[in-house]
């Protein structure tokens, strides 16, 4: 009976131990990350794996699908399987919230408001700055080549547009006179590839003189070596990726990863790689600056109006720009 009690005392004990462990390691599994082009290298050489080195990520293995926001988006609502979704903008997460329920309709009631990190719009130029381009407006008074993505499949290129149509705004100008200058910047538009990454390769290679863009993509194309330098403009957009796990999401694994990415650890891997942490005790004034005036899309309505408003491929006034210049509009 002793030795039987002594044996049952110590399954309890094991089951016990294994219990409590299961709140310091995710059970294993695999996560399919979805998400826009250019944070590709971010999760796949740093996140992914620091994760996996930590406790929760024991027995975790990633699959990684990157491209176009908008075309990442609709991938997932037509059955393109995915457990972590980040998208360039929250226009791309609602219509997973929208279409079948994918995510959850509170995605974004959490601390960061489910924004993974930020980032402003730039302008890109050539080594020492040829054309002289200071902000915005330079677009509107300078013979320029721009270079921006097509707001119809990248997230990228629509807070591009919006960036412009905000510096018009914040400087007096009404809403047709802030159009009327997206006009310009989309008539002196030489290129509008798929998305932000090939928007930066076109430029690298030669096309434009100037490319609209995250700053985070300028910091490493001049990191890496390329013949480019930036500058933020003085009256700029703020950029905020949403990022969020998938209903059907394998647990805990997927809540592991997404809170990974908003821990410290996370926070300054982002960081290092040129974007913006969330977490404000993170944030290098030095390297970051902000800019004198920096407006959110909040103060236009927020994605789900101006998706509406300028975005839609059918009556967005974006859209009717576009078809005047011939440039497809169908995602």
């Amino acid at each position: 009976m002793r030795s039987l009690s002594l044996a049952l005392l110590a399954l309890l004990a094991a089951a016990f131990a294994g219990g409590c462990g299961s709140g310091d390691s995710a059970t294993g599994g695999k996560l399919d990350v979805v998400g826009y082009s250019t944070p590709e290298a971010v999760y796949t050489e740093a996140l992914e794996p620091a994760f996996e080195e930590s406790s929760k990520g024991s027995g975790v293995s990633f699959s990684n699908s990157f491209g176009a926001s908008g075309d990442q988006s609709r991938a997932v609502a037509a059955g393109q399987p995915a457990s972590v979704v980040h998208f360039s903008q929250a226009g791309d997460m609602e219509r997973l919230v929208e279409e079948g329920e994918i995510v959850a309709k509170g995605w974004d009631e959490n601390k960061y408001e489910g924004i993974a990190q930020d980032s402003v719009v730039v302008m890109v130029v050539r080594k020492g700055n040829p054309e002289g381009l200071k902000s915005l407006d330079d677009l509107q008074s300078k013979d320029v080549d721009v270079i921006t993505p097509n707001p119809f499949s990248s997230g990228s290129a629509r807070w591009n547009i919006m960036a412009v149509y905000g510096n018009a705004i914040e400087a007096g100008a009404s809403p047709q006179e802030a159009l009327a200058q997206v006009k310009t910047v989309l008539e002196k538009t030489v290129a509008q590839p798929g998305s932000g990454r090939d928007a930066l390769a076109a430029f690298t290679q030669g096309q434009g003189d100037v490319l609209l863009g995250y700053e985070n993509e300028a910091i490493k194309a001049e990191e890496e070596g390329e013949d480019v330098e930036y500058i933020v403009p003085p009256s700029t957009i703020q950029i905020e990726t949403p990022v969020a796990v998938t209903k059907d999401a394998p647990e805990p694994a997927a809540e592991a990863f997404l809170n990974f990415i908003w821990s410290d650890e996370g926070q300054e891997i982002w960081a290092e790689n040129g974007y913006r942490p969330v977490n404000p005790k993170l944030l290098d004034e030095k390297r970051f600056p902000t800019p004198e005036d920096l407006f959110q899309i909040a103060d236009f309505g927020g994605w789900g109006k101006v998706n509406d408003e300028f975005f839609d491929d059918e009556s967005g006034s974006v859209a009717e720009i576009e078809k005047e210049l011939g440039v497809s509009t169908s995602g």
